[in-house]
């Protein structure tokens, strides 16, 4: 076993901190599969089979307490959602019995047996119960009956089935959760699958996301050991344990044993790292290795507790698990069963203590794309203002590419327009006519442009070549020596590179260029993204394992000259993988936000844009749609038809920065689309400056236009 000080940082306090085990007994059955249940308070569990046992956590008079009735095995039990009276409901193969705890009490004070309310008799084995909000209706699974665990949403005033879903999986579904907050429907099943749904208005039920709970963990692992926060890497996480003897390996499952909700906006900011608590929706996962915080929102792994990773607790897999906050001391209630004996544990557990241990530091708070200093002396912007010095001209020019043409971007004052291509050439051409301004050969780069743009307010360009990136300062004299027309009078000047961490190749590049930013962000075949400062001229951050394929697009939000947005909203950029959705990023904390996966992405790189408002997200698919996203859900609100085959680009309309609805197909026939490609093509209309146009490009060459009202 690895020494916990080594997976548990050294920031967040002592081990015995996160969790403690309050109570342990030993039951003559298992109870393993058995549905437990956790109050604020009390915590319910089968002993000896028939025997119904609640334990007190907080007074001592009360830690006791010992419930007969039942004559077969306890399957299930639930509390109820009132304080006052406090009802439990336990069910077996032959009764379902209610019961009120405070009269129980009572009765076993005065010396007499406590009876409780029997709800219903033979009804089978049951398997999960739950009380309604106002505890006066029990919802009981008992073999085909009353479906709740089956995804079936029921009307309760009118008795009809709502929805129902297909076969989500080959393996049974063990817990259900809803949140009330983003009206998301979760399931987990036995093979570690969570199956996440939208329960909105309009959203026919649609799923949001499915998650692998097993790959989570071992990407939130990796990311802990590339960012420095393990001395070793964290094999022993790894979904596999020594069972069978010395060499051997039995592969583990992550069963999904219990949702519940885990509040961590009760918890100080400070206490939880980079990670925001006040705006995160996030849930507890209960599983037979450990207890998992999970975020709704972004779709990972925010802090992991395994259960072999402290030596004083007693149960190291688990068969049953149970979940409850606490608001009064902000701590967690965890009741677990064995999954070989019977053995029963309740624990508690400080989340704070728990998700500070396991975030990174604040190391991207003093990043922000703004530019928040004066330029420094040392500075590569600095030098490239100071110094204009003439350098010689390329001596290659063509008059147009000979490879596909990777990237198009238009300068700040649209005087210019610059392009590069597979030919190992970057060009700045003229945006009033067809002449060649500046050439850059391949001479210069030793491998493809894969990325180029103005940068600083078209005092630079930007470009990629390989794993690293130029910044070049350039001037463009356009006029003409009728002696020497074949020489070219503009002139470029390199200031500096850089190289990604680990010399890997760039996959993308972006910058702001219509504002003053020094920030840099560039992504790696490596899945990386990583933030370079160039007012200082370094790595300001590495994100390790972004995505689970190369990012191939990111998207900044940079607004635009007809709408401002709070100097905050710039921090945000989207990123896109191949078979990974898209993802929102704050370069402040460094972290997720929001995980959009509801388009198909499986085999080719669809363009991303951001809307000049910075609400919505729009990005192409493969299934002849283009998407929309607001940033507040993690589910599409537009799905825009129409199209006739994969759609390759987005972009959004500078100037009218509402949202969408109908469309109006306008096509041309080209092989490609460059983002600044479209973006030259949409112009508002004359008549009215106040409709919202989406373009799209497709892969068989069709350009579309979406407007809205």
């Amino acid at each position: 076993m690895e020494n916990p000080q080594d997976i548990f940082s050294s920031n967040g306090g002592c081990l015995i901190d996160i969790v403690i085990e309050k109570y342990l007994v030993e039951s003559k059955e298992s109870v393993s599969h058995v549905q437990l249940a956790c109050s604020m308070q009390d915590c319910a569990f089968p002993l000896d089979g028939t025997e119904l046992c609640i334990w007190n956590t907080e007074d001592p008079s009360h830690q006791l307490l010992i419930l007969r009735g039942h004559h077969q095995p306890i399957t299930a039990m639930a509390f109820g959602n009132k304080v006052n009276p406090l009802l439990i409901c336990s069910a077996s193969l032959d009764y379902v019995i209610m019961w009120n705890l405070e009269e129980c009490r009572e009765k076993v004070l005065q010396g007499l047996v406590p009876r409780g309310t029997v709800m219903g008799s033979l009804l089978g084995k049951v398997l999960c119960l739950q009380l309604s909000p106002d505890d006066h209706v029990v919802a009981v699974c008992a073999g085909n009956k009353i479906f709740m665990l089956d995804i079936e949403v029921w009307d309760h005033c009118t008795g009809s089935l709502i929805y129902s879903s297909s076969v989500l999986s080959a393996y049974p579904l063990l817990s259900l959760f809803i949140d009330a907050e983003s009206r998301q429907l979760v399931t987990g099943c036995a093979d570690g699958q969570l199956w996440i749904f939208s329960l909105m208005d309009g959203h026919h039920y649609r799923r949001v996301a499915r998650v692998d709970l097993r790959k989570k963990t071992e990407t939130f692992s990796t990311r802990r050991v590339k960012s420095g926060l393990c001395s070793q890497p964290e094999e022993s996480h790894l979904p596999s344990t020594s069972a069978l003897g010395k060499g051997e390996q039995v592969e583990v499952t992550f069963p999904v044993l219990r949702l519940a909700p885990c509040d961590l906006s009760l918890i100080p900011n400070s206490a939880c790292g980079c990670l925001s608590s006040e705006n995160t929706q996030c849930v507890w996962i209960g599983s037979s290795v450990g207890l998992f915080v999970f975020n709704l929102a972004n779709l990972e792994v925010e802090a992991a507790l395994y259960y072999k990773d402290f030596q004083s607790l007693s149960i190291l897999l688990a068969g049953s698990c149970a979940l409850r906050n606490r608001t009064a001391d902000r701590k967690a209630l965890c009741l677990l069963a064995s999954l070989f004996g019977g053995k029963i544990a309740v624990l508690e557990i400080n989340p704070a203590a728990l998700v500070r241990a396991q975030q990174c530091h604040s190391v991207g708070q003093s990043l922000s794309v703004p530019a928040s200093f004066c330029v420094l002396p040392t500075s590569p912007l600095y030098l490239g203002i100071a110094k204009e010095k003439s350098t010689k001209a390329a001596s290659q020019q063509r008059c147009g590419h000979d490879g596909a043409v990777n990237a198009v971007c238009w300068s700040q004052d649209r005087r210019w327009l610059l392009s590069a291509a597979q030919d190992g050439t970057l060009r700045v051409w003229s945006a009033r006519g067809a002449e060649l301004a500046l050439l850059l050969g391949k001479d210069m780069f030793s491998k493809p442009i894969q990325s180029a743009q103005f940068y600083y307010i078209d005092a630079f360009i930007l470009l990629s070549s390989g794993p690293e990136f130029q910044l070049l300062k350039y001037h463009i004299d356009t006029c003409k020596d009728e002696i020497k027309r074949y020489k070219q009078k503009s002139k470029s000047k390199l200031i500096c590179r850089l190289s990604m961490t680990g010399a890997v190749d760039m996959t993308s590049l972006s910058a702001v260029n219509d504002f003053y930013s020094h920030i840099v962000l560039t992504a790696g075949r490596n899945r990386t993204v990583e933030v370079f400062d160039l007012n200082a001229g370094c790595s300001a951050a590495v994100i390790a394992e972004a995505h689970s394929r190369p990012v191939h697009q990111i998207c900044q939000n940079k607004g635009s000259s007809f709408t401002t947005q709070q100097p905050q909203a710039y921090n945000l950029f989207l990123t896109t993988a191949i078979g990974d959705g898209m993802r929102l990023w704050d370069l402040r904390t460094l972290r997720c936000e929001r995980h959009f996966e509801g388009h198909p992405t499986r085999g080719y790189p669809c363009g991303i844009a951001f809307s000049p408002c910075g609400r919505f997200a729009a990005c192409g698919a493969e299934d002849r749609h283009a998407y929309v996203y607001e940033m507040g859900s993690s589910t599409y609100s537009h799905r825009l038809a129409g199209h006739t085959d994969t759609v390759t680009g987005v972009a959004f309309n500078p100037s009218a920065p509402q949202q969408f609805s109908s469309c109006h197909h306008v096509k041309k026939d080209m092989f490609a689309f460059p983002s600044a490609m479209i973006e030259s093509f949409l112009r508002p209309p004359q008549h009215c400056r106040t409709v919202s146009q989406l373009a799209t490009a497709t892969l068989d060459g069709k350009l579309q236009l979406f407007l809205a009202e």
